[in-house]
């Protein structure tokens, strides 16, 4: 991952992170539990907790409401009764969930340590300096349609909205493409090239109308005849998690079960999705694998905790196996844990915000038009 400093944006949304107090790191399984509960039941209609799919259990079991970011984004601008949305998440979930907010309500991430790996590809002064240099390189940028992953800052998502592109997930990437290329030439996806590339070439774009931008080369590592061929810019970002699955894994799992079926997140690289059954995002994956006949045979390419819990659920009238034999664990996501959420759920009983996300009015402003072209197309 590249280290780079915080923008000013992202240090106002972020604020002060404080330490979880030392009362919460010797509290017991069922302790926690319990004072969870209560702490819900005190709090009443005035919380909602958002958790992601990729959650660790024992505190995806308080969540409201579950799923991927599309669908947790709608449940962020639907649930307008609530006091406090409390996001089970990393930090631009939780930015997201604050641009979409409505005026009483305030958005709380558990562990302002939660971030995103792929999200920090991508800054607002990297694509800035991109849409100067693609214009040096005789690319009408006027025509360009920026499309963004949900999974970038509050900032990228103001400049794509600003320049009348939009944000997409997984679960709607191709519908969102579909939709920029009706309103210009050519797209720049960010930050990741993966579902970029899986999506566009879903959408019939070959491959050598593709080209990708890496934001630490000088002209993003290109000539002026690649930039002008392109009909799709990808970012050159990814998923530290999705790429770790390989086309080896997909072969020996193959050996192992010749009547098995691999189904991967588009997250993944172009060759992993090729050699796989299926892709989808995960609420794809759990609906397909839910609704898969008994005795079938699967090999799921996205994250443990999703793996796992499918497992669980649908054993023993199915064999679900992640392709990775050892697991690939989003550390980010596993930050947000039990006693950070106690603490947090402590803090608003007591009258006490503590780790709130709040997003610059003006970077607010642009985001919530990208967000809310999102959620108009469908």
């Amino acid at each position: 991952m590249d280290i780079r400093l915080l923008t000013e944006v992202e240090k106002q949304s972020i604020g002060e992170r404080q330490p979880l107090p030392d009362r919460y790191l010797r509290l017991s399984d069922d302790e926690m539990d319990e004072r969870l509960l209560a702490a819900k039941r005190t709090l009443g209609e005035r919380l909602v907790i958002l958790g992601h799919h990729y959650q660790r259990d024992e505190v995806i079991k308080f969540a409201d409401f579950t799923g991927d970011s599309l669908k947790l984004a709608r449940a962020a601008a639907a649930r307008g009764a609530a006091e406090f949305i409390v996001f089970c998440g990393v930090h631009f979930m939780a930015e997201s969930a604050d641009i979409l907010r409505a005026p009483h309500q305030k958005v709380l991430l558990p562990d302002l340590a939660a971030g995103c790996s792929m999200a920090d590809m991508a800054a607002e002064d990297q694509l800035e300096v991109c849409w100067r240099e693609l214009r040096a390189l005789g690319v009408d940028v006027d025509r360009i349609v920026p499309v963004t992953y949900i999974n970038s800052s509050a900032a990228i998502k103001a400049f794509v909205g600003e320049h009348g592109g939009v944000v997409c997930t997984s679960t709607n990437a191709a519908a969102v493409m579909s939709w920029a290329f009706e309103r210009g030439e050519r797209l720049l996806m960010l930050p990741d090239q993966h579902l970029g590339r899986n999506t566009g070439y879903r959408l019939g774009i070959p491959l050598d109308r593709m080209a990708v931008w890496d934001p630490h080369e000088i002209d993003g590592g290109l000539t002026a005849a690649d930039a002008q061929n392109a009909r799709l810019l990808l970012w050159k970002g990814h998923c530290s998690v999705h790429t770790r699955f390989t086309v080896q894994q997909i072969q020996a799992f193959r050996k192992k079960h010749p009547e098995g079926k691999v189904i991967a997140h588009p997250e993944c690289t172009f060759d992993v999705v090729q050699a796989a059954d299926l892709a989808g995002s995960t609420e794809f994956i759990i609906d397909t694998l839910r609704k898969s006949p008994a005795g079938s045979v699967w090999a799921v390419a996205t994250e443990i905790h999703l793996v796992n819990r499918l497992m669980r659920e649908l054993a023993p009238d199915r064999t679900i196996v992640t392709l990775d034999p050892f697991g690939c664990l989003c550390s980010t996501m596993f930050r947000v844990s039990p006693n950070h959420l106690l603490w947090v759920l402590d803090g608003l009983v007591e009258g006490t915000l503590h780790n709130q996300i709040i997003v610059p009015d003006e970077t607010k402003r642009w985001a919530k038009l990208a967000l809310d072209r999102m959620l108009e197309i469908r």
